[in-house]
């Protein structure tokens, strides 16, 4: 059972990414499965082709494929499970090898991702299942599921460009219930909030993890290469005549199933690809010194910052 993670912080561009992968033979995109079991069984809300999720047929058949129908599934258990094995700062936890096998709690709350994934798998067909969820926590966990082939992409942004997404308000359009605006954070917060999950996705690859890094500035500067490449790392490699949707400044984005995520998972029709860099004009000078020094060592790492003394 193949998964490719999309990780990183939220405001990286994943969306976009995981929209134009989606559309690749032998790749079904969930969205955030971290999300689904709240946000698509609790409150319904929208899959991406539009539907509620309750009547969206490629999820009831998932349901009842995995499950025997979403309604056998106990979510309070679930987001219970969530609590005492999917957080940041298990990661420390996660991180270890386990001489005496996997926590109980861990692989009963793994027990339902392998069977949604593999439920996804045999409705859709699809070879590579792809989830968008983000959390470095539940890649973390993920590892841990013996018969789950995972592959992550560490999706980085400029941290400034990030920390200015965050301070800016963002509509849930999807939303009848509960959170109907997204979350905002202050720069500071953004910025430590960025390095910790660059930082954990850095562990996950050095601790064995198959990772690839993918900057979001090179991705939009040359998407049919970089899904070319994102491809071939997932194993399900592909030709030009698979890549006719996707141009080197648009895409045509089709309808999806993702159960959860960005705004952007509702857009079909031709889509611009751009780089977004509002935040040289628009974030105040002093916020954009302050996230630079807060991020600098990781911003050096990634290219964005060139370090003293170099040329």
């Amino acid at each position: 059972m193949r998964v490719l993670f999309l990780g990183g912080l939220g405001r990286s561009g994943t969306t976009l990414l995981e929209r134009v992968l989606s559309q690749l033979p032998g790749v079904v995109a969930l969205g955030e499965v971290v999300h689904l079991w709240e946000r698509s069984l609790v409150h319904d809300e929208p899959c991406g082709c539009g539907q509620p999720f309750s009547q969206c047929e490629f999820w009831r058949e998932v349901g009842d494929v995995a499950f025997g129908g979403w309604a056998a599934v106990d979510v309070d258990r679930v987001l219970s499970l969530r609590g005492s094995v999917d957080r940041t700062r298990f990661i420390p936890q996660l991180a270890r090898r386990h001489s005496s096998g996997v926590p109980a709690d861990l692989a009963e709350y793994l027990s339902y991702y392998r069977r949604l994934y593999q439920a996804a798998a045999q409705v859709s067909g699809a070879e590579v299942m792809l989830d968008s969820s983000k959390h470095a926590s539940l890649a973390f966990c993920l590892k841990h599921a013996a018969d789950v082939d995972l592959h992550v992409v560490h999706c980085v942004r400029d941290s400034r460009a990030v920390a200015y997404s965050w301070t800016k308000q963002v509509a849930r359009p999807e939303a009848a219930v509960g959170e109907k605006l997204m979350k905002r954070y202050p720069p500071a917060t953004s910025a430590m909030i960025w390095n910790s999950h660059n930082a954990a996705f850095s562990l996950l690859r050095r601790l064995g993890t198959p990772t690839s890094l993918l900057r979001y500035e090179d991705f939009v500067a040359a998407p049919r290469s970089t899904a070319r490449s994102v491809a071939r790392f997932a194993g399900s490699p592909v030709s030009d005549a698979d890549l006719a949707f996707l141009g080197d400044r648009q895409v045509d984005l089709a309808v999806g199933h993702t159960a959860s995520g960005n705004p952007l998972r509702f857009r079909t029709g031709v889509v611009p690809i751009r780089v977004d860099n509002a935040w040289r004009e628009s974030f105040p000078p002093l916020q954009q010194r302050l996230v630079t020094a807060l991020t600098l060592p990781l911003l050096v790492r990634y290219g964005y910052v060139r370090p003293k003394g170099s040329k």
